[in-house]
């Protein structure tokens, strides 16, 4: 999966949350969104030539085992990534030069770590 900017939160994912869950970010993704809420990132992803087809993928921040993240050192950079290791698998995410890695981390450490 590929973030590459952060969007605003897509006003049709509300029908996506449970009680008591807030969208927190949204980034673009090749194909559509991903959306990091106070319970899980929720990707969606369009299919088919029109779109009309959407996949969605969620994953609860507790089933997250282990994170890391990586950049060059600088904020907003070209090659960063996030690896997830989870009880479904090994997840890695690319983040592109307009995401914040770092506050990409601390939303992640905060949704992990408050569970």
């Amino acid at each position: 999966m590929d973030l590459f900017n952060e969007v605003p939160i897509p006003a049709d994912v509300t029908e996506l949350l449970v009680q008591g869950e807030q969208p927190f970010k949204a980034f673009k993704t090749f194909r559509d969104s991903a959306i990091f809420t106070n319970k899980r990132l929720i990707v969606r992803d369009s299919q088919g030539l029109t779109g009309k087809k959407v996949e969605i993928y969620s994953l609860p921040y507790n089933s997250i085992n282990m994170w890391s993240s990586e950049n060059a050192g600088k904020v907003l950079d070209i090659n960063a990534e996030i690896e997830l290791w989870t009880r479904a698998g090994h997840i890695k995410i690319k983040v592109g030069k307009g995401c914040d890695i770092r506050a990409i981390d601390m939303l992640l450490a905060q949704a992990v770590l408050n569970h």
